[in-house]
């Protein structure tokens, strides 16, 4: 974050909540309590990009919300606290923020380890979740709402594309865990639906440093195309390793959850020819995307990343802000209730949260790395995954 966003104002240090707020609260204010919202994101452990991308566009929008006189005369507070990427620690950081600091709603985590691992505190406590990172589907909870890119909004499409663009073998790496698998298993279903073939499939631990192996496999494998699922910081070592291989030149990649996060942790030539599935990216010159990346400017500074990752974030923290204005305050149970059946514009188009799952209706694109951006392939529309709840 630059400059800009640490130079916060007065009403930024109230939002932000903790100490600070609490000295500066007064008798007047406390007839209109703040309403707490805990921003629960991996601010260390391995995907500190991903987890500071989703709490830029879950702040967006609670101090843009602050700024224009918050909802129904009540401020945001935001409480802050680190996953560390660590399950266990996940949830540790959620019973403190609804036994300590009294959060009306959390925003997060990232991984499906971690959510998974939250589940039974935040069912126990009635606790509003709100998760907008893509995963592999499955999640049916009154208490858990999701903004996440399903398989049915990633891999159908993109093994189509791939079968009819680039060829039909492939070998699958990820991370070990189990968002990687799950969509592996999606994605092998999908290529067998098509005739084609998956020569392998391999999953690395967390901190990986040499892919040389892997790498090996890949090429004697003689597929088209190798699929990436590797997240964070491993994910750049991966590619890095991949271009300096010259593999890049035979075999084609496609990375699922690829965004501007990575493109900042490559050069332009390691990175071109990446294709991947996604709900936003940038490059997007639309009315929305323009208007979402005028405010992370504004709020963030002109050289901000404005990613899948924020857009989703943002658009899903607006409708939680919605939901509180529906339900006429923040109890947990209205607002629940209030927070499906919304059309609200992401930065990418009208998406629709559903109230059957309470999962969302998303904007599906087809990208690739170009000269250091993402570029359009296909605009596939407004598509809608199955309902999670069986």
């Amino acid at each position: 974050m630059n400059s800009k966003a640490k130079g916060l104002t007065r009403r930024d240090a109230l939002a932000l909540g903790g100490a600070a707020a609490v000295a500066l609260a007064t008798p007047a204010l406390a007839q209109s309590a703040p309403i707490r919202v805990g921003v629960l994101q991996p601010m260390t452990g391995g995907l500190d990009a991903l987890g500071a991308q989703g709490t830029n566009g879950a702040m967006m929008a609670l101090l843009d919300a602050n700024e224009a006189g918050g909802v129904n005369g009540r401020m945001f507070e935001i409480v802050r606290a680190d996953t560390a990427t660590d399950p266990k620690t996940s949830v540790e950081r959620a019973n403190d923020l609804i036994r300590r600091e009294k959060v009306s709603a959390i925003i997060g985590p990232v991984t499906s380890a971690n959510r998974d691992a939250m589940r039974p505190t935040i069912e126990r406590a009635k606790m509003p979740l709100l998760y907008a990172t893509d995963y592999e589907g499955g999640v049916c909870s009154r208490y858990i709402t999701c903004y996440s890119a399903l398989p049915d909004h990633w891999v159908v499409p993109i093994v189509k594309f791939a079968k009819e663009n680039i060829g039909d073998s492939f070998y699958l790496v990820g991370s070990d865990y189990i968002w990687p698998r799950k969509m592996n298993e999606a994605f092998v279903g999908e290529v067998g639906k098509l005739g084609g073939t998956v020569a392998g499939e391999e999953y690395t631990p967390w901190g990986a440093k040499d892919y040389t192996a892997t790498l090996r496999k890949i090429r004697d494998a003689g597929v088209k195309t190798v699929v990436v699922t590797i997240a964070g910081a491993d994910a750049v070592t991966f590619v890095k390793q991949f271009f300096a291989a010259g593999m890049n030149k035979d075999i084609r990649m496609i990375f699922f959850g690829f965004s501007e996060n990575y493109l900042a942790g490559l050069s332009a030539e390691e990175s071109d020819g990446i294709i991947a599935p996604t709900n936003f990216t940038s490059s997007l010159t639309s009315d929305d995307a323009e208007q979402l990346k005028k405010l992370v400017g504004a709020r963030f500074g002109d050289d901000a990343i404005v990613s899948n990752t924020v857009d989703a974030h943002w658009t899903l923290t607006r409708m939680y802000i919605e939901a509180i204005r529906r339900a006429g305050g923040d109890d947990k149970e209205a607002v629940t209730d209030a927070m499906v059946d919304q059309l609200i514009r992401s930065g990418n188009g009208e998406v629709f949260l559903r109230p059957s799952d309470r999962h969302t209706d998303l904007n599906v694109l087809i990208v690739e790395a170009r000269g250091g951006k993402m570029e359009t392939l296909a605009d596939l529309g407004r598509i809608s995954a199955a309902n999670q709840c069986g």
